[in-house]
């Protein structure tokens, strides 16, 4: 197949950060790329050869954007996965494959699915409702404390609590949701596994997140992981087990926990490119949006080692700020050694919105740690 400056068109299901930089890379190749989102406003709107207004959750949307396309590809799970399989029937190629997507868009089918395949997660239970929960904690049926998740449509914080008396339930949506055991965990940890339909598979090395107390997310990613060798190798070895299980095509960026005793628990999977992957861009030979378009074209997958270490911090919207965004000090942190900015495009900010991240490489990973926390410190976003 031809995919380079042909009439080969790939689409992408969602127009945000992730598609805009998988276009950078489409953009390389010359690949002819159509997305679907439903704002007008999207970062991927002015990187794209055709964007489509539509909502990724209407079947009908869904559907006829994908018969225009070769190969469809999706940058959030969000998606009408009813449409994608009926597409698949047609003889449009998926990646990753509604079969795949049906078994993590929930998080309750999600949790059974490793208890299924035998992995490593820890204990939850599923409840049809919140309103359920206070009776199964009444009932000792549930001990305090657990984390909350919804089952559905939680992305970057939104749909995760942890909660610590019947008090915290209150105010949570009623609605399909977990109850998960509180790990206590020495660390969090993730692994990108790349696969492509011939069954190539690669992993990027381990890394460490670390998360925000309150937004409940992603603050730095510290790559390689600063975790032994045989921790680093039991993560990648249960990561290629996840990928497997999932059989899924493209990238699997698999969350896990290393517990107090080092055991390796898989919090979530998401089936597409990730933020713990953004440091690739400037510290591997192929960053994770160029591996993910390798992967669902079957193209040979690149080399996944890094060239240096790398901390990336996210850039979210400052507290207190809602309007036209504004990045101070933006100049400042150009100056220090080894950082990039990367700038998503979204034109209004509110309180912790992924607005864009920042990436810092150093032969030396503490000092790039050091870096990223003056880098944090220095840049704020902020509105007019």
């Amino acid at each position: 197949m031809n995919y380079f400056s042909s009439k080969f068109k790939l689409g992408i299901l969602g127009g945000g950060q992730l598609g805009k930089m998988l276009l950078y890379n489409t953009r390389k190749f010359d690949i002819y790329t159509c997305v679907l989102e439903a704002s007008n406003d999207a970062p991927c709107k002015i990187a794209s050869d055709e964007f489509h207004l539509g909502d990724l959750m209407d079947y009908d949307a869904v559907y006829n954007f994908g018969k225009q396309v070769d190969v469809l590809t999706i940058e959030i799970e969000n998606v009408n996965v009813d449409a994608l399989e009926a597409l698949e029937k047609e003889g449009v190629k998926v990646y990753p494959a509604s079969k795949t997507l049906r078994a993590i868009q929930n998080k309750a089918k999600q949790k059974l699915f490793y208890i299924d395949k035998d992995l490593p997660t820890a204990p939850f239970s599923r409840f049809a409702y919140t309103s359920e929960i206070e009776d199964a904690i009444n009932h000792g049926g549930l001990s305090l404390p657990f984390v909350w998740k919804c089952a559905q449509f939680g992305y970057d914080g939104t749909g995760v609590k942890v909660v610590k008396s019947v008090e915290d339930l209150k105010g949570l949506p009623n609605v399909e949701c977990i109850a998960e055991n509180l790990v206590p965990f020495k660390n969090e940890l993730a692994v990108i596994v790349a696969r492509s339909p011939s069954g190539e598979t690669k992993t990027y090395p381990v890394v460490e997140m670390e998360f925000h107390p309150e937004a409940n997310q992603v603050e730095y990613v510290i790559c390689p992981a600063r975790i032994d060798d045989d921790i680093a190798e039991k993560a990648k070895e249960i990561a290629l087990r996840t990928s497997k299980a999932f059989n899924h095509v493209g990238l699997l960026a698999v969350e896990m926990f290393q517990t107090q005793d080092d055991e390796i628990l898989i919090n979530e999977v998401a089936p597409r490119p990730h933020n713990s992957g953004h440091q690739t861009i400037e510290a591997s030979y192929t960053s994770q949006f160029e591996q993910h378009i390798r992967a669902i074209l079957d193209l040979p997958l690149g080399r996944t080692d890094s060239k240096v270490g790398g901390v990336m911090v996210n850039l979210v919207g400052a507290e207190g700020f809602t309007g036209n965004v504004i990045y101070e000090n933006i100049e400042a942190i150009m100056k220090m050694d080894g950082v990039t900015p990367h700038i998503y495009g979204k034109k209004q900010t509110r309180p912790f919105r992924k607005m864009g991240h920042v990436t810092i490489v150093n032969e030396d990973l503490n000092e790039a740690r050091k870096v990223a926390e003056q880098v944090k410190n220095t840049i704020k976003v902020i509105s007019e």
